[in-house]
């Protein structure tokens, strides 16, 4: 599904077509799945699941919150540039099947992000955290829109603001944004 949906998009994607690439029988895939949506699901499902592990192993317990941030969205960006049709699925199929899909990521964003700064089981908050899930998402749809998916991780500086500043205000955003775009400029020199 994941395949099919980068090089044809989920409608032109059919049932042949998962089962060529999976090399299996019609039979075998509705042994799994009812229909096509549903496995769009599960793939979405995996997805999401494969950046929450990226994200885990991303950090340490002794980060701050705000470098766990910093870490964790280098480490998105890096995997979603590397997997393009992980970001594309991720960011325009999914919408396109279910256009509230942006509010599901913000559904598993926002808590995330509340749990790193919560004091007392209280998010202490400068500003409204549904900001970001909806503008990163927005920046990303439009690399993979435009076919640059390996310039995602260029997004990190922007992400990192965007990720920092409804809990630890402005100024530790611009902060840590600045530490992102030290990143990227140490990674480009490391680079042949």
């Amino acid at each position: 599904m994941l395949e099919s949906c980068a090089e044809k998009t989920y409608a032109a994607t059919t049932i042949s077509d998962i089962v060529a690439r999976a090399c299996i029988s019609r039979t075998t895939f509705y042994k799994h799945f009812p229909d096509k949506r549903t496995c769009f699901d599960a793939t979405l499902e995996f997805a999401l699941d494969e950046l929450r592990a990226v994200a885990a192993a991303s950090v340490s317990r002794a980060d701050s919150p705000a470098e766990a941030v910093r870490k964790t969205s280098a480490a998105l960006l890096e995997t979603l540039a590397a997997r393009p049709e992980l970001a594309q699925l991720l960011a325009a199929e999914a919408v396109a099947v279910d256009p509230a899909s942006p509010h599901r990521y913000g559904q598993i964003l926002v808590p995330a992000l509340e749990g790193l700064w919560s004091k007392d089981g209280t998010p202490v908050r400068h500003t409204d955290p549904g900001l970001v899930a909806g503008r990163a998402h927005l920046l990303i749809f439009s690399e993979i829109a435009g076919g640059r998916a390996d310039r995602l991780p260029q997004l990190h500086p922007e992400m990192v603001y965007l990720a920092l500043v409804p809990f630890a205000g402005h100024e530790e955003a611009v902060r840590q944004s600045r530490l992102a775009h030290e990143d990227i400029c140490a990674d480009a020199v490391a680079q042949p």
